[in-house]
C-alpha cells in the first residue's frame, strides 16, 4: 500500500465539511417536567434541541472490524441554554479521524471545520423550536449560511423528520436504551423531531435537499440504534466524490446500490439526456469529493440508490461559470415569483446602498433561498456585510446592530422587529411587500433607463414550467421528468443571470470612463455631474459603500470578470470604434440623431461629460455614411428586450470504479487505485488534440494520487496540467506539496527533469511578497504649488490629458513668464474651465440637415460666438474634418471648408464705420472666395486653433498616421482651456506654445520622401492609452479563417503586437483597429511569436516561458516552462494548419522540440554552447544563428555544416545579426551587428566568399525579412542629415536596393509580412508606431 500524505500536508477538502444529527437530548425526553407537562397541558412539551451526533471527514477505518458507531461524536450530553448565552466550547483537537478507532461516545473529540459553531448550530436547525407532536408530520427541508470570523461562508441544509418514541428503546447515540419505567404512556405516543445537517463550503441547497430527501426516506424506516450508522455512511460516501474540475466532463458511476439494499438491473438504467449548459458529472451515491482545491467549475450528476428496489435518483451538483463566479444551484426565478419586477430592483437598490435589510417568510426555506437569489443578481459585485438569512427567535436581537446588515427572520415576529428597531427595510416575501421601520428612510430608485430594460426583460421571461411541459409528452419516468426540469431551470437561471447582469452593467458602464489606470483615481465628482437630476440620488449612495469600492478595485485591476466582459460583449461596432478612434465622452453626429429620436433620452441627458485623451487614439479613414443617421439600428433596438440565449456545450462521460465496504483503508485504497488505472486509461484514448480532456483528467489523477499518498506521481501529473491548462492549475496546493517533501522526495524529484522545474519555481520563489497597494483614491484638486512631474500626475489624474509630452507644453503655456510652478488656484480654474467648455460643447444641437452631411462619428469640438461673416451671421462650428457655419434665423449650415482643402489662414482686421474688427480669413484650395469670420476678441484664439488643425491634418495626411489629428485636437481644446484660465494679455501667446504641429510645419519640411509616400499605407499606435510609448518588440500577422463556432471579429485577420514588460495588443487587420486592448504574458520582454495550429500563438519570453495564447478566448492558459534561460527563437514544421512540432531555442544554446498536441518535449539537444539568437528550418534541417556562426543541424542535433565568422572576417568582435534563407535562388542572407552592409553566401558551398550588398546611410541593422523576392532590412540610418527609422528593400535577384524607406523617428526594431501584401515595421520607445507598407 502506498505510504500515507504529509501529517503537515492540509489534504483539500471535498464537498462535505461536516454532517451532524441534532434532536432533543435523551434526558429532557424522559425527565419527570415534560411528562407532567404533557399530562397537565393541552400542549405536547417544547424542548431544547442540541447536536446529538457530529461527522468529520476522513472516513477511514484501519481494520475491518471497526463498527459504525467508532465515527460518531456525541458532545456534552446536558441540557443546552439559549445560544446567546455564554457558555464553552466543546473540546476539538485537531487531526482526529472519525473512525480511527472505537471510543467511547462521551471520550472522543474531533476537529470542527471553521465558521460551524456547534453552539448555534442547534437553534439554526430547529429554528421554530422541537416540540413533541401527537401524530407525525411533514418533513422539512431549509437552508444555512455560516460564517466565521474571517468572513468565510459555509452552507448548510437541513432535513428534520419525526420518529416515533418507543417505549422500549430510547434514541440516542445510536445505542439502545431499555427504560421502561422512565416514560408515561402519553409521553410514548409522540412523535419526536430530529434534522440532519450537511455543512458544506459551496451552496449546493437543491442537490443536498435531493441527497437528505432519500437518506430520510430511508431513515424513517430504520430501527433506532440504525439511525447512526446510515447517517455515518451517508456522509462517509459524499466526502469521497471527487471534485471535477473544469470543463466538459461527465462521470459515469457503476449502477450499484447502498449496503442491504437491492442493486438496479442494468436494463432498469435510465438514459440521461445532456442538456445542461455546461458539463456535468455523472458520479454514484459514494462519491463526492475530497479533493477540492480548484474551484468546482463543472456540473456533476450523481445517481444515489438509498432505498430497497429504488431507481437511482438523479442529484447535480451545478459548476461555476468561472473561477470567480459562485456557484449556483437555486431556482433564481423565485424572487421574481414573489415580487413584481418594480419590487425586486427596490430590493436590488437597498442592497446596492448597503441598507440594513430583513427578510420576512413564513416558510424557513424560502429566507435563505430568497436572499442567495438577490446576491446572485448582484454578481460580480458582492455583499461583504452580516449576513445571517435564518434567525431564531432568541436571536433577534441581532437586528439591533448599527451596521449594515441581510438577515432574515419568520414571520411572526415581523410585528416585534418592526417596532423594536429602526432603519431597517422590511420585506415580506409571503405577500411580497417592502415597508420602512422608519418614516424618515429615503431609498433612492434605480436608475430609469436601465429599470425600464429590466422590467421588459422580466417580463419576456417564462417563469412557469408548467407552461413548457404543454408541448411535451409525459414523462413516464421520474429521473426523466427531473431532467427535464432540471434542464427548464438551467436555461432560465442564465437568462436570468443574464438580465440581471445586463442591469448592472447598464448602472455602471460609463464608471471606466472616469477612471485613471496609472494613478488609481476616480473621479466621483465628475462621474456624478454626468447623471441625470433623478439619478443623482442613487449614485451618491452607492458610490459611499463597500461593494462599489471593491468594484472600483476590480475595474483599476483590468479584472476581465463578467461585468467586463458582458460590457464587452453589449458594446456596438460603432461604441467599440468611438471608444478607440473618438471620444466616448463627447456625443457623436450618430448620437445625437438617436438622442433626437427618443424624446425620453433627450429628457434625461447628461448635465456634463469629460472629454477624452485624445491622444491616446487614432481616427480611422471613415466609410462613407449612412443616408440616414436618424434611422435606429433594428438589431440594437430590439437587443434591449431580449433575453441572451445559452447554447448547451458538448459534454464527456468518464466511468468511475466501484467503492466497496465496510470503508476500511485497504478498501480505498483499491478505490484510488482503480480511479487512476481508468483515469490513465481513458488519456490513452484520447486524441491528440484533445487537450481539453486530457487537462481534466490530469487533474482528477493528481489529485488522486495525493490522496493515496503519491506526493510525486501528483507532482507529474500537475506538471503535465501546467502547460496542458493553467486556469485549472492548483497552484497553492502544489506549493504546499513541494513544502511539505521529504529529502528523500525531494532527492528524487531533482532527478526527474520534468519536476526539476516545477519545483524551482516554487522553492525560488520570494516569502510573502508585499501586497500591491490597491488602493482607490478620490480625485482631489492640488493643495500646494506643482512643479513638472507633479503637475503631470495631477492632470492624468482630474482626466484632462494623459500624454506626458502634452502636459510638459500645457506646463510651459501655464508658466509663461513666470516662475515654473503652478499654483493651486490656477490648476482649479484651468480644470474649471476645462470642465465648463466640455458642458457647453455637450449642449450643442445641431439641425437635421447638419448631421445629414456629416459623417456618423463626426463631434463637435468647438463652437463660436455669434459673429457676422462672409457667408452669413451664425456660429463657427469645428469637428475634427471640417469648419461649419450654423447660420441664425432659417436653421441650417454652411460648410466652410475641409482641415484638407485649406490654402491659408490669416488673422487681420476689418475696418466697420470707425472700428477695426479682427477677422479670421481662410482660403480654400478648390474655392477662389476667401472665407471672412468677424471673430472680434475670439479671432486670434480661432486663427491658432484653425492653423494647429491644418497642420496636424496635413502631417497626418503625409505620414498617413491619423494620430496626427487627434494630437492637434488636443492642442486645440487645452489652447481653449488656456486662454480661458488665464484671461489675460499674454493668453494667446501662452496658448501659441500649444502650436505644435504649426511650428512642426514652419520649422521643417512637411514633405517625406517621394518612395516613403508611395509605399506607406497607413500607421497605427499600439501605445495608445500609455503615458509613454513603448517599444514594438514583435510584431506577428495571423490570417483570419472562418469557423461557425467563432464570433465574426474572430475570423478576421490580426496583428499581434508584443509591447515592453510582457503586454500584448490585437489588431484587427481588416480595419487595423484594436481588436482586443493590452493584456500580459509574463512580466519580461517578449522575444519571439509563432501561430501554431489556427487557434494558438507561441509567445517566447526573456523569462524563459513560452506562452501559448488562445486566439478565440485572448486567453492565455498554458505555459511551456522547459527552456532554462530566454527563448529566442520558435519555429513550425508542417505549416501553421496542421503543424506537427515546433522548435523553440534558448540563448544558452538549447533546442527544444515540441508535440504540438500533447505539449510535450519529444526532443532535447544543444548544438552550440550559447548566444542562440534564432532558428530557421530549410528543407528538413535547422539553422541556428549565434554571435560568432550559423550552425546547420538535423532534427535530432547532429552537425551538418557551419559558417563561421573567423573564415571570413578578420574582426575578431563581428558577429552575425540574424539570417534569411532564399530557397529559390539557393542563398543565404546575412546581417552583421556593426556592419552597413548584407552579405550574400551560396546554399551550395558555404566555404565560398560572399557578396556583399551595401546599405547606403546606414548605421545599424535590426531586423531582416524576405517578402516575395524581396528582402527588407530594418534598422537606422540617415535621413536629411537626421537619424531615422529606415527600411532597406533589396530585389533578390538582382541584389541590389530597390528602396530606401524613412520609416520611422526611431529605429526599425521588427518586421513582419501579411500575407506578402504587406510588410509591418515596428518601431523603438521613441515613437512606438507601427506602420504598415505596400509589397509590390
Amino acid at each position: 500500500m502506498a505510504e500515507a500524505a504529509p501529517q503537515h500536508l492540509a489534504l483539500p477538502s471535498g464537498l462535505l465539511e461536516l454532517c451532524a444529527l441534532l434532536g432533543a437530548p435523551r434526558d429532557s425526553l424522559r425527565g419527570p417536567d415534560q411528562v407532567a407537562q404533557k399530562r397537565g397541558g393541552t400542549h405536547l412539551p417544547s424542548l431544547d434541541p442540541e447536536v446529538l451526533s457530529v461527522f468529520v471527514p476522513p472516513f477511514v477505518s484501519k481494520e475491518d472490524s471497526q463498527t459504525a458507531g467508532a465515527n460518531c461524536v456525541t458532545p456534552n450530553k446536558s441540557k443546552r441554554r439559549s445560544f446567546r448565552k455564554k457558555r464553552e466550547k466543546p473540546k476539538a483537537e485537531p487531526g482526529n479521524g472519525l473512525l480511527e478507532g472505537p471510543r467511547g461516545p462521551d471520550s472522543e473529540d474531533v476537529c470542527i471545520p471553521n465558521g460551524v459553531d456547534l453552539l448555534a448550530l442547534p437553534q439554526l436547525c430547529f429554528p421554530g423550536g422541537v416540540c413533541v407532536a401527537s401524530e407525525p408530520k411533514e418533513d422539512g427541508v431549509h437552508f444555512l449560511v455560516l460564517t466565521d470570523v474571517c468572513g468565510t461562508r459555509t452552507h448548510g441544509v437541513v432535513a428534520q423528520f419525526y420518529r416515533p418514541l418507543h417505549d422500549e428503546h430510547c434514541f440516542y447515540n445510536g445505542q439502545a436504551h431499555w427504560e421502561p419505567s422512565r416514560l408515561s404512556g402519553s409521553m410514548a405516543g409522540g412523535f419526536v423531531p430530529y434534522a440532519v445537517c450537511v455543512v458544506s463550503r459551496f451552496p449546493y441547497y437543491n442537490a443536498f435537499r435531493d441527497c437528505l430527501s432519500c437518506l430520510l426516506t430511508h431513515l424513517k424506516s430504520c430501527k433506532d440504534f440504525e439511525v447512526e450508522n446510515h447517517i455515518k455512511d451517508f456522509a462517509a460516501k459524499l466526502s469521497l466524490i471527487p471534485s471535477p474540475p473544469p470543463g466538459p466532463l461527465h462521470l459515469d458511476p457503476p449502477r450499484s446500490s447502498l449496503p442491504g439494499t437491492k442493486p438496479c438491473q442494468p436494463h432498469a438504467r435510465p438514459r440521461v439526456r445532456a442538456a445542461c449548459l455546461s458539463a456535468f458529472f455523472l458520479l454514484p451515491e459514494m462519491f463526492v469529493g475530497k479533493f477540492t482545491e480548484c474551484l468546482f467549475c463543472a456540473e456533476t450528476l450523481i445517481f444515489i440508490t438509498w432505498t430497497y428496489n429504488m431507481k437511482p435518483l438523479q442529484v447535480v451538483f451545478p459548476s461555476r461559470a468561472d473561477p470567480e463566479s459562485p456557484v449556483i444551484d437555486l431556482d433564481l426565478h423565485l424572487p421574481l415569483l414573489c415580487f413584481r419586477p418594480e419590487k425586486v430592483l427596490q430590493i436590488l437598490t437597498c442592497l446596492l446602498t448597503e441598507q440594513r435589510i430583513v427578510f420576512f417568510s413564513s416558510n424557513w426555506a424560502l429566507l435563505t433561498l430568497v436572499t442567495e437569489c438577490f446576491l446572485v443578481y448582484l454578481h460580480p459585485l458582492q455583499w461583504k456585510h452580516t449576513f445571517v438569512p435564518i434567525l431564531s427567535g432568541q436571536m433577534l436581537d441581532f437586528v439591533m446592530a448599527p451596521t449594515s446588515f441581510l438577515m432574515g427572520c419568520h414571520l411572526d415576529h415581523f410585528e416585534e422587529v418592526s417596532k423594536e428597531a429602526d432603519g431597517l427595510i422590511l420585506i415580506n416575501i409571503d405577500i411580497g411587500s417592502i415597508t420602512y421601520s422608519s418614516d424618515h428612510m429615503d431609498v433612492p430608485d434605480i436608475p430609469l433607463l436601465a429599470a425600464q430594460t429590466f422590467i421588459q426583460r422580466v417580463q419576456g421571461l417564462q417563469l412557469h414550467h408548467e407552461l413548457d411541459l404543454t408541448r411535451l409528452r409525459a414523462s413516464t419516468d421520474l429521473n426523466d421528468g427531473r431532467a427535464c426540469r432540471r434542464a427548464w431551470q438551467q436555461r432560465l437561471n442564465a437568462e436570468i443571470q443574464q438580465l440581471s447582469l445586463h442591469l448592472l452593467v447598464s448602472i455602471f458602464r460609463e464608471v471606466k470612463n472616469h477612471l485613471n489606470y496609472e494613478h488609481r483615481v476616480f473621479n466621483s465628482e465628475e462621474f456624478l455631474k454626468t447623471r441625470a437630476p433623478g439619478d443623482q440620488q442613487f449614485y451618491k449612495q452607492v458610490l459611499e459603500t463597500y461593494m462599489f469600492h471593491s468594484f472600483l478595485k476590480a475595474r483599476l485591476n483590468r479584472s476581465m470578470d463578467a461585468f467586463a466582459q458582458m460590457d464587452l460583449n453589449t458594446q456596438s461596432e460603432e461604441d467599440r470604434t468611438n471608444g478607440l478612434f473618438l471620444s466616448p465622452r463627447r456625443p457623436t453626429v450618430e448620437k445625437m440623431a438617436s438622442r433626437k429620436a427618443s424624446s425620453l433620452h433627450a429628457a434625461r441627458r447628461r448635465l456634463v461629460v469629460s472629454l477624452p485623451n485624445l491622444q491616446d487614439i487614432a481616427i480611422p479613414e471613415l466609410p462613407p455614411r449612412n443616408s440616414s443617421l436618424r434611422k435606429m439600428d433594428t438589431a440594437d433596438r430590439q437587443s434591449g428586450s431580449t433575453v441572451l440565449n445559452v447554447t448547451p456545450q458538448a459534454t464527456y462521460t468518464f466511468k468511475i470504479p466501484e467503492i466497496h465496504f465496510p470503508l476500511v483503508a485497504q478498501c480505498v485504497q483499491a478505490y484510488y487505485s482503480d480511479f487512476v488505472n481508468l483515469l490513465s486509461k481513458a488519456m490513452n484514448c484520447l486524441a491528440p488534440d484533445n487537450s481539453v480532456l486530457l487537462a481534466r483528467y490530469l487533474y482528477l489523477r493528481g489529485l488522486v494520487h495525493l490522496m493515496q499518498g503519491q506526493l510525486l506521481d501528483a507532482l507529474l501529473d500537475f506538471q503535465s496540467l501546467y502547460k496542458t491548462d493553467l486556469r485549472i492549475f492548483p497552484a497553492d496546493l502544489v506549493k504546499r506539496m513541494v513544502e511539505s517533501m521529504s529529502g528523500p522526495e525531494c532527492a528524487q524529484a531533482e532527478r526527474t527533469p520534468e519536476l526539476r522545474r516545477l519545483i524551482s519555481e516554487f522553492l525560488d520563489q520570494p516569502g510573502e511578497a508585499p501586497k500591491a497597494d490597491d488602493h482607490v483614491k478620490n480625485f482631489e484638486l492640488p493643495r500646494k504649488h506643482m512643479q513638472l512631474d507633479d503637475f503631470v500626475q495631477r492632470v492624468q489624474e482630474s482626466g484632462i490629458v494623459k500624454d506626458a509630452s502634452i502636459i510638459s507644453r500645457l506646463f510651459d503655456a501655464l508658466t509663461v513668464g513666470r516662475q515654473k510652478l503652478i499654483d493651486p488656484e490656477t490648476f482649479k480654474d484651468l480644470y474649471t474651465c476645462w470642465k465648463k467648455i466640455e458642458a457647453e460643447a455637450q449642449e450643442v444641437s445641431l439641425p437635421a440637415a447638419v448631421m445629414e452631411c456629416l459623417d456618423k462619428n463626426e463631434c463637435v469640438y468647438k463652437l463660436s460666438s455669434s459673429v457676422k461673416t462672409s457667408r452669413g451671421v451664425g456660429k463657427l462650428a469645428m469637428t475634427q474634418k471640417r469648419l461649419l457655419l450654423l447660420t441664425e434665423g432659417t436653421p441650417g449650415y454652411v460648410e466652410i471648408c475641409t482641415f484638407r482643402n485649406i490654402e491659408e489662414v490669416r488673422s487681420t482686421t476689418v475696418a466697420i464705420l470707425f472700428l477695426r474688427i479682427p477677422t479670421l480669413k481662410i482660403k480654400m484650395v478648390s474655392k477662389k472666395e476667401v472665407f471672412e469670420a468677424n471673430l472680434k476678441t475670439e479671432c486670434d484664439l480661432w486663427h491658432l486653433m484653425v492653423k494647429e488643425m491644418w497642420a496636424g491634418k496635413k502631417l497626418a495626411d503625409v505620414h498617413k498616421d491619423p494620430q496626427y489629428i487627434q494630437q492637434a485636437l488636443t492642442h486645440v481644446l487645452l489652447m481653449d482651456a488656456v486662454v480661458s484660465t488665464l484671461q489675460s494679455t499674454s493668453a494667446i501667446y501662452a496658448a501659441s506654445k500649444l502650436s505644435y504641429f504649426d511650428k512642426m510645419k514652419n520649422e521643417m519640411p512637411m514633405a517625406v520622401p517621394k518612395t516613403t509616400a508611395e509605399t506607406l499605407k497607413h500607421k497605427i499606435n499600439p501605445s495608445a492609452g500609455e503615458t509613454f510609448p513603448q517599444d514594438v518588440d514583435v510584431l506577428l500577422y495571423t490570417p483570419g479563417h472562418l469557423d461557425p463556432a467563432e464570433k465574426v471579429g474572430d475570423a478576421h485577420p490580426k496583428l499581434w503586437c508584443a509591447l515592453s514588460e510582457g503586454k500584448v495588443i490585437v489588431f484587427d487587420a481588416s480595419s487595423w483597429t484594436i481588436h482586443q486592448h493590452c493584456f500580459r504574458v509574463g512580466t519580461s520582454r517578449l522575444n519571439c511569436m509563432a501561430m501554431v495550429e489556427q487557434n494558438q500563438v507561441w509567445v517566447g519570453s526573456e523569462d524563459s516561458v513560452i506562452y501559448i495564447i488562445n486566439i478565440h478566448s485572448m486567453s492565455c492558459n498554458k505555459q511551456l516552462s522547459d527552456h532554462r534561460t530566454s527563448v529566442t527563437g520558435l519555429v513550425v514544421q508542417g505549416g501553421t494548419a496542421a503543424p506537427s512540432q515546433v522548435y523553440s531555442c534558448s540563448v544558452d544554446g538549447t533546442v527544444l522540440a515540441w508535440d504540438v498536441s500533447s505539449l510535450q518535449v519529444i526532443r532535447r539537444f544543444q548544438p552550440l554552447n550559447g548566444g542562440l539568437s534564432s532558428i530557421r528550418l530549410h528543407r528538413g534541417c535547422l539553422w541556428c544563428c549565434t554571435g560568432n556562426s550559423i550552425t546547420v543541424v538535423t532534427t535530432n542535433g547532429s552537425p551538418c555544416q557551419e559558417l563561421n565568422t573567423k573564415k571570413f572576417f578578420q574582426e575578431q568582435s563581428i558577429s552575425f545579426l540574424g539570417f534569411q534563407l532564399v530557397p529559390e535562388q539557393e542563398q543565404l542572407w546575412v546581417a552583421c551587428a556593426g556592419y552597413n552592409d548584407i552579405y550574400i553566401w551560396s546554399l551550395e558551398d558555404l566555404a565560398r566568399p560572399p557578396q556583399r550588398i551595401h546599405l547606403p546611410d546606414c548605421c545599424k541593422v535590426n531586423c531582416m525579412l524576405r517578402v516575395k523576392r524581396q528582402i527588407w532590412v530594418g534598422g537606422t540610418g540617415l535621413s536629411q542629415g537626421k537619424s531615422k527609422g529606415k527600411i532597406y528593400v533589396i530585389n533578390a535577384e538582382r541584389k541590389e536596393v530597390e528602396k530606401e524607406l524613412v520609416a520611422h523617428t526611431d529605429t526599425v526594431k521588427t518586421l513582419c509580412s501579411a500575407e506578402d501584401r504587406y510588410v509591418l515595421s515596428g518601431s523603438g520607445r521613441e515613437e512606438g508606431k507601427i506602420a504598415i507598407w505596400n509589397v509590390e
